[in-house]
């Protein structure tokens, strides 16, 4: 098997380029519980996680502060410090955004970590060189992995993974490797690289299960007939584990549909130790939405809790709640360190989805009933159904007939001819009234004498 070098890797402290940062707010329209959400993670991934709520919800960033450095004196990586405060400071610099000083919040402490172990861990390794003890020798490659993951040596780590490689005497050893490297590059969300893994450890683990197999098959050997059912367990957690980083990596390379993974027990969410099962329901759900139709979205979410009324909301059509919803609960979508990016472009495409299905059953649709149906105004409306138009989702025209209202054009020129009559009026009494008081003025008799001969030769 060859083994993939990851060189350059993506810092975890920055958003991918192009990114840009959206700035989210807490507050009674858009309610979020720190507390409750990160209760739900523990170790690198929830410090993780703490920095970048730092960065998206300013509001909350003196209490994440603080949850972050807790988490920094569980772990052993005393640079986690400096990355905390940048992202704060980061925040408090922005001009709308007035936040404590770091030092009026929590103190630096890092007389907790020591340089011990890693001393410890590599004479070990050495000692199994030098022995030629091929078992201890992947050990001490896996130790050392996991030291250097733990002290944020990303590179380090990933070296002494892919080296134990060479030391695997079965499929179950090169299994764990792969998967020991698939939670270091989800845990870097450099997920590029998750695919070539994830086909790795599908092919040592189905030859795991076929050597298990063939040793518990009839006439083998084995004592046992069957192979028992915890060994069926394990393989269908470890599954569980591929599909999940398979979903991650799919809607990079906007194969939505595959990033709607099945939902398994808990207990198998649970095992990679980066996501809380409300994270996987979130993914499933706004990947579905956006990508799946409506009957695979009725077999497949309506029994997840987070996604009930969303998905209920979506099938009876009533897309206002839908949009409503989503709207809610952005702030909890954005603060997810691996789906934030794709937060907006997914809530884009469910609103497109929507607009398209409210059309299907019609031939013609009024914009201000369809402006009612979503709680948008009639302009907003018809740009989105432009779009659609532009976009091909939607085949039809736009036809703008002007209102016209024949009672009102009847009372506007019987207004009209009133008025000209009355003007008239007014001008024959007055001219009426200028003769009666003889304010009339004549012309010169001969003028008059000469008007009057005109008249006559015209006449003749």
């Amino acid at each position: 098997m060859e083994i993939d070098y990851i060189e350059n890797e993506v810092s975890l402290l920055q958003p991918p380029a192009g990114q840009r940062r959206r700035i989210r707010s807490v507050d009674d329209a858009h309610p979020f519980d720190l507390d409750a959400y990160i209760s739900g993670y523990s170790g690198r991934t929830a410090f993780d996680r703490l920095v970048h709520i730092i960065s998206t919800c300013p509001t909350l960033a003196p209490q994440a502060l603080k949850q972050a450095f807790a988490q920094i004196e569980e772990l052993r990586d005393p640079t986690l410090y400096q990355t905390a405060m940048n992202a704060y400071d980061s925040v408090a610099d922005l001009p709308e955004v007035q936040l404590p000083p770091t030092s009026e919040l929590c103190s630096v402490n890092t007389v907790w970590c020591e340089e011990a172990e890693r001393t410890k861990l590599e004479v070990e390794l050495k000692t199994y060189s030098n022995n030629m003890i091929k078992e201890s020798i992947r050990m001490g490659h896996r130790d050392l992995g996991d030291f250097y993951r733990a002290t944020g040596d990303y590179t380090q780590a990933l070296k002494h993974y892919t080296k134990s490689r060479e030391f695997c005497s079965t499929s179950q050893h090169v299994l764990d490797m792969c998967l020991s490297v698939l939670e270091l590059v989800i845990e870097q969300r450099n997920y590029a690289h998750i695919s070539s893994y994830v086909f790795k450890a599908e092919g040592a683990l189905d030859t795991a299960s076929a050597a298990a197999a063939s040793n518990a098959a009839p006439g083998s050997n084995n004592i046992s007939a069957a192979p028992p059912p915890k060994k069926s367990a394990e393989r269908d957690q470890v599954q569980s584990k591929l599909d999940f980083a398979m979903a991650l990596f799919h809607p990079r390379t906007s194969q939505l549909r595959k990033g709607c993974p099945t939902f398994p027990e808990e207990s198998a969410l649970r095992i990679l130790l980066l996501v809380a099962p409300g994270d996987f329901a979130i993914y499933g759900t706004l990947c579905a939405l956006a990508s799946m139709s409506r009957s695979a979205i009725k077999s497949q979410l309506t029994e997840m809790l987070f996604s009930l009324h969303l998905t209920q909301s979506y099938l009876s059509s009533d897309f206002k709640n839908v949009l409503e919803l989503l709207e809610r609960y952005s702030t909890r979508h954005y603060v997810d360190i691996h789906m934030y990016s794709h937060v907006y472009d997914l809530t884009n495409l469910i609103r497109n989805v929507a607009v398209v299905l409210y059309f299907q059953p019609f031939q013609t649709i009024r914009l201000d009933r369809m402006s009612a149906a979503f709680g948008w105004t009639v302009d907003e409306v018809e740009k989105e159904v432009v779009a659609l138009i532009q976009s091909g989702q939607i085949q039809g025209r736009i036809l703008k007939a002007r209102k016209v209202d024949h009672r009102a054009e009847l009372f506007a020129r019987a207004i009209k001819t009133a008025a000209e009559i009355q003007s008239t009026n007014r001008k024959l009494l007055l001219r009426m009234r200028l003769q009666q008081a003889d304010l009339v003025v004549k012309p010169p008799k001969s003028r008059r004498e000469q008007d009057r001969a005109g008249e006559l030769l015209q006449g003749d």
